[in-house]
C-alpha cells in the first residue's frame, strides 16, 4: 500500500525548533515533487513548503527564512523540514504530499 507517514511533530516553546521528516513506503516516490501543508484549528488547509524534481525550494511568505524543506534519499523517498524560530501561529497538523498521495499529518505545538 502506497503511503506517506510523517513524524517529529511535538510540543515546542516559541522560539525553538523542530524537524519533520516525512517517509514514503510501497512506492518509489523518486525525485517527485513533495510538499509540506499545514492545518491550523478552524482553518483551511495552507501551503507551508515544496521541493520539485530539480531541487527547487518554494516556501510560503509566513515561513521563508525560518523552514528548510529537505528531500530525503532513502529507499523510497521522502522529505524532511527543518522549522526554526517557531511561532505560536505555526501551530497545526503539518502534512507532506506527494503524486496525490498525503499523509496523515503530525501535530506541531509551539507554546508562546
Amino acid at each position: 500500500q502506497e503511503q506517506l507517514r510523517e513524524s517529529g511533530g511535538g510540543l515546542v516553546q516559541a522560539g525553538g525548533s523542530l524537524r519533520l521528516s516525512c517517509a514514503a513506503s510501497g512506492r518509489t516516490f523518486g525525485d517527485a515533487k513533495m510538499d509540506w501543508w499545514r492545518q491550523a484549528p478552524g482553518k483551511e488547509r495552507e501551503f507551508v513548503a515544496s521541493i520539485n524534481r530539480v531541487e527547487n525550494k518554494y516556501y510560503s511568505d509566513s515561513v521563508k527564512g525560518r523552514f528548510t524543506i529537505f528531500r530525503t534519499y532513502s529507499k523510497n523517498g521522502g522529505v524532511e523540514l527543518q522549522m526554526n524560530s517557531l511561532k505560536p501561529e505555526d501551530t497545526a497538523i503539518y502534512y507532506c504530499t506527494s503524486v496525490g498521495y498525503w499523509g496523515q499529518g503530525t501535530q506541531v505545538t509551539v507554546s508562546s
